[in-house]
């Protein structure tokens, strides 16, 4: 889909605010979510629980979305997912009941299922293979700064009530909604969907599954679930890590938070597309890789806040890094299967964050350093599972 400059900038922003909006929505939250839980009477379980069936719901309809992104459009998608978004935090706010709560959460991990994919294929849809990462990484600086600006603002919303935050992330979401029906243009055209339906009336969950073990999309999908299964074993754990071993209070640890996702959300802005210009995905992605070994090793050695303030905002700037990264990797080999493609890196994604946080905290009970060396070995795996890529294949995605 050929644009002007000026129509393709416009285009990103309203995706860009899309996305900004949702994680907004989900940081908005996260300041009342213990004084809801007393109020509720709910136990740490249950919100663990509660966690899990966004994650798992999530996995479960993202091969689905994926195909759908391809077969009825982006733009039909990313509205339905901003409008699941809405009511799953209108339901939240009213929620009295736990079934309703987890209601919402299924609906959120619907609604995220719907809006990545969507999202990351319309992204795909407007922009060349060269200015694809520096669009990938703008796509991950939305989430970052929709993930730092949402705790602030919800906590004064609070002011007005415990359940405001959910009913103002409902609201936003909607805007969100009506906006994108009136200023986002379908990038498919009526041809490539009806192609993209009868070449898919056969599939379903299992033979996407099936499809995404393709030697050109699995390695980088096992890197996809390795990252997210580190990555969230590690972020599950960082605020008790931190309390427990260097007893750091909530505003040491909001600040190592708040500095470390200021500090990436600029290298994602700024230097995302510049690096992969100079290195390309596959060294970017090494190189995070081998910073993460290193960083999540140091942080069971060293101690001292700012020296731990340091090593976090490397690390958190890799992560960050490595996922627009490989997004946009596996964005440049898939052709015609953008849906496809974006719907299975959500779905891994998916699958590592549900395993991830399980694992941390089962390691964190036996021992508060088990949870960073299982991160450290697990990217470990990640890096030499990376020296699999064949030059072959790059070469079969730069085609595209």
């Amino acid at each position: 889909m050929h644009k002007t400059l000026k129509e393709q900038k416009a285009v990103l922003l309203i995706l860009l605010s899309n996305i900004f909006i949702a994680f907004l929505g989900i940081g908005l939250i996260i300041p009342v979510m213990p004084s809801f839980m007393n109020m509720m009477h709910l136990s740490g379980q249950t919100m663990g629980y509660l966690v899990a069936a966004f994650a798992f719901a999530q996995l479960v309809m993202s091969p689905a979305s994926g195909r759908w992104v391809d077969r009825y459009g982006r733009k039909k998608m990313i509205i339905i997912g901003l409008f699941l978004f809405g009511v799953s935090e209108i339901i939240f706010g009213i929620g009295t009941h736990v079934w309703m709560l987890y209601i919402s959460r299924i609906l959120g991990g619907f609604s995220a299922a719907f809006i990545m994919p969507g999202v990351t294929a319309y992204v795909a849809d407007i922009t060349s293979p060269q200015e694809r990462p520096t669009a990938m990484g703008y796509i991950s600086a939305a989430i970052s700064t929709g993930f730092i600006i949402g705790p602030g603002i919800g906590g004064f919303i609070a002011e007005y009530g415990i359940r405001t935050p959910f009913f103002f992330a409902g609201g936003i979401a909607f805007l969100a909604c009506i906006s994108s029906v009136f200023m986002l243009k379908e990038t498919l055209t009526k041809e490539q969907m009806n192609a993209n339906i009868s070449k898919g009336k056969e599939t379903n969950f299992f033979s996407d599954f099936k499809r995404s073990f393709k030697p050109l999309y699995f390695i980088a999908f096992v890197i996809v679930f390795v990252l997210a299964l580190g990555l969230s074993s590690y972020e599950t754990v960082f605020s008790l890590f931190s309390n427990r071993k260097f007893g750091f209070t909530p505003r040491d640890i909001a600040i190592i938070i708040t500095v470390s996702s200021i500090f990436g959300v600029i290298f994602q802005v700024f230097l995302f597309g510049k690096m992969v210009e100079k290195m390309g995905e596959k060294k970017l992605i090494q190189l995070c890789l081998l910073i993460g070994v290193v960083l999540a090793v140091a942080s069971t050695i060293f101690s001292g806040f700012f020296v731990i303030l340091a090593i976090t905002c490397v690390i958190f700037l890799a992560f960050d890094i490595l996922r627009p990264a490989l997004t946009s990797f596996l964005s440049k080999s898939a052709g015609e299967e953008q849906g496809f493609i974006a719907g299975m890196n959500s779905t891994y994604t998916s699958l590592g964050n549900i395993i991830g946080p399980a694992i941390g905290g089962i390691l964190f009970d036996v021992n508060l350093n088990y949870p960073y060396l299982f991160a450290s070995v697990i990217m470990a795996m990640g890096f030499v599972i990376t020296l699999m890529w064949k030059e072959q294949k790059l070469g079969k995605e730069r085609a595209y």
